[in-house]
């Protein structure tokens, strides 16, 4: 008996929602949404099931984004993307990881819609223009001009150094355990100067409400947080395809992604808000 292909392209259908919407509750959304319609159609009669499946999961996580881009408007606080644990296998392929790392989702998040779906089926899933045409429901045309203006935007902000996954880890490890010491010292020679941390607590738990610029403000920052509670343990994990950190604060998980830039952390994502952390336990199968 053939396996459907719905369950054959699951991982990648998945894949394509998340980086859509920065979200696996609503990637989960989509795909029982799009499975829907996908047990509605006469299969005999889909040439090419998973370029339709595509296509399918496409056109229903562009209505989710453009309701989610208004009800994000009101969220308290920095928005962030919800991190998913990963196998390290997920780095192998150097394009996917850097396409779902949460440095990359955070710029994604700067695109429209349709700009957003366009760079994400082109760039990471090398889809013909005639194809995104049709998931998107513009010309040929149209989604390459879109297409070449999201590469623009994406490029100007994207982080410019790309490191190994060696050295990634290395810094990471020395971050770690500067937190789990907390001293003002040992953290500020890992981090650059100008590094930026961005926290997420979503209004629920205690986080920065914008971003804190600077070593001199993220540093003490950092070191006070492992001051104030009774407990603090940090754990080194893979999160969207790179080495990452799980910190828990009195028992209370948050998930920590940095950017490495010339040895150096650039860039610190904290993730605490409880409902974007129900991912860090089993590992997301993410493919393309």
């Amino acid at each position: 008996m053939t396996e459907d292909p719905f369950v054959v392209h699951r991982s990648l259908l998945f894949t394509v929602a998340y980086e859509m919407l920065g979200s696996a509750a609503d990637a989960e959304d989509v795909l029982q949404e799009s499975w829907l319609r996908w047990a509605a159609v006469d299969h005999a009669q889909v040439r090419d099931p998973r370029a339709y499946l595509v296509r399918v999961v496409t056109r229903q996580a562009l209505n989710r984004l453009r309701t989610l881009s208004r009800s994000r408007e009101e969220y308290v606080g920095e928005w962030l993307p919800e991190p998913l644990l990963t196998s390290p296998d997920v780095a192998e392929d150097v394009e996917l990881a850097e396409s779902v790392s949460i440095a990359m989702l955070t710029v994604l998040e700067t695109l429209g819609p349709t700009e957003r779906a366009v760079f994400v089926l082109r760039e990471v899933f090398d889809m013909s223009y005639g194809e995104i045409a049709e998931a998107v429901g513009k010309t040929a045309a149209a989604v390459r001009q879109i297409a070449r203006r999201a590469r623009e935007h994406v490029a100007a902000r994207r982080p410019r150094v790309q490191v190994s996954r060696s050295e990634q880890q290395a810094v990471v490890e020395r971050f770690l355990v500067a937190l789990r010491t907390g001293q003002v010292q040992e953290l500020m020679e890992v981090m650059a100067p100008d590094v930026v941390l961005i926290a997420d607590g979503g209004g629920l738990v205690a986080a920065a409400l914008e971003p804190v610029d600077g070593i001199e403000l993220v540093a003490p920052l950092l070191a006070r947080a492992h001051r104030v509670v009774s407990a603090f343990d940090t754990t080194a994990v893979w999160l969207n395809g790179a080495p990452a950190g799980r910190i828990e604060f009195d028992g209370e998980p948050s998930a920590v992604s940095v950017v490495v830039e010339d040895g150096r952390i650039t860039r610190i994502y904290v993730v605490r808000n409880p409902r974007k952390l129900t991912r860090l336990d089993e590992p997301a199968e993410l493919t393309r």
